[in-house]
């Protein structure tokens, strides 16, 4: 049987982070990780960003949190966050404890500084911690890796609905089973893990 968004929290299909980020990459990856599910090939991309995020969290370790403007804080690399409520989960890169403030951080080896996608990715950590440690959160990093620099993220009603609305989106190709159309940046195609199922790609 097949969950459909809106349901009861136990029907609900169960989402990563990732794949908010996927989705906004393509549409199609949602429909090739859960409606017809196919092996997937690890890219270099996804081994080298492995070895960076671990040699990014020894050196932030011993850094002082001046640059997310705090003057002190706690600091929790990979934390596991899980929500019945919205039917997600995933590993955050970083959570940072501020007096009785959160700040989840993502780390982004981007050489074009933070996309679109990435913002959801880091709203949807933002919903995850809320409910895990029933407190708001104001406010999300995102770490640029290339650049070192780190660009805050406010959690706004109007970012907190949208993510809302993307996991409504995705529950919505599995329900129906419909392969949606590719991503209009063709360009995206060419070092996907999964351009070797779509018939269309050229």
């Amino acid at each position: 049987m097949r969950a459909v968004a809106g349901g009861h929290p136990d029907s609900v299909l169960h989402l990563r982070v990732s794949d908010l980020k996927q989705f906004t990459y393509c549409p199609r990856i949602i429909y090739y990780s859960y409606v017809l599910p196919v092996e997937r090939r690890t890219s270099y991309k996804m081994e080298v960003g492995s070895e960076q995020h671990q040699g990014l969290e020894e050196l932030e370790s011993r850094r002082t949190l001046k640059r997310y403007g705090l003057d002190a804080g706690e600091r929790t690399f990979r934390v596991r966050l899980d929500s019945t409520r919205h039917g997600l989960s995933g590993v955050l890169d970083l959570l940072i404890k501020s007096g009785r403030d959160y700040y989840p951080v993502e780390f982004k080896d981007s050489a074009g500084g933070p996309a679109l996608h990435h913002r959801y990715q880091l709203a949807a950590y933002c919903l995850l911690v809320e409910e895990t440690f029933g407190a708001g959160v104001r406010m999300g990093f995102l770490y640029v890796i290339p650049q070192k620099r780190i660009v805050p993220v406010p959690f706004t009603p109007s970012l907190r609905q949208r993510v809302l609305a993307l996991l409504s989106a995705m529950r919505g190709v599995v329900a129906t089973e419909r392969m949606p159309p590719p991503t209009r940046r063709r360009g995206r195609c060419k070092d996907c893990e999964y351009r070797n199922y779509c018939g269309d790609w050229s």
